[in-house]
């Protein structure tokens, strides 16, 4: 399966992965509409990481065996058998945060607005997750393994 890796080495910090995955969730799609003071912007999936000299964005890895999922209480979160990606169903969701707590790598969020937890999804619809395409250091790497990261 397919995820998100990151080169540390080449992240600048931007935020840029952020912005993008807030647009790609909006309702609209629209960076100006997206962002409009009169409603909550949308949750995004990545968190970038600034501890300098280095940075990096942090979001889920779908994990073989995710905690996250185990540790939903009310089966919000889901593992697809077929892609591996790890979803979470808004509407099941309660709020909870044990999968926060049980996330290993701190990839899933609190939307404290909506009362529910908001997490990367590889943008479904898209050949390459908009965090990727829209780096514009290319240190977002989407590929099967590690490996493939370090041989670019």
């Amino acid at each position: 399966m397919k995820r998100v890796y990151v080169k540390e080495e080449v992240c600048i910090a931007c935020h840029l992965c952020e912005v993008h995955c807030q647009v790609e969730h909006s309702a609209s799609k629209d960076p100006i509409k997206a962002f409009n003071r009169g409603q909550a912007p949308p949750m995004s999936g990545a968190r970038v990481e600034e501890r300098k000299p280095v940075s990096f964005s942090v979001r889920c890895y779908h994990c073989e065996e995710p905690a996250c999922v185990y540790a939903c209480l009310s089966g919000a979160l889901q593992k697809n058998p077929l892609s591996g990606v790890v979803t979470v169903d808004t509407e099941k969701c309660i709020g909870c945060w044990t999968c926060i707590l049980a996330c290993p790598f701190g990839a899933i969020k609190q939307d404290t607005i909506r009362g529910k937890i908001s997490k990367c999804d590889l943008c479904p619809g898209q050949a390459v997750p908009v965090c990727v395409s829209n780096c514009p250091n290319e240190a977002l790497i989407y590929a099967e393994s590690k490996n493939d990261v370090s041989g670019r």
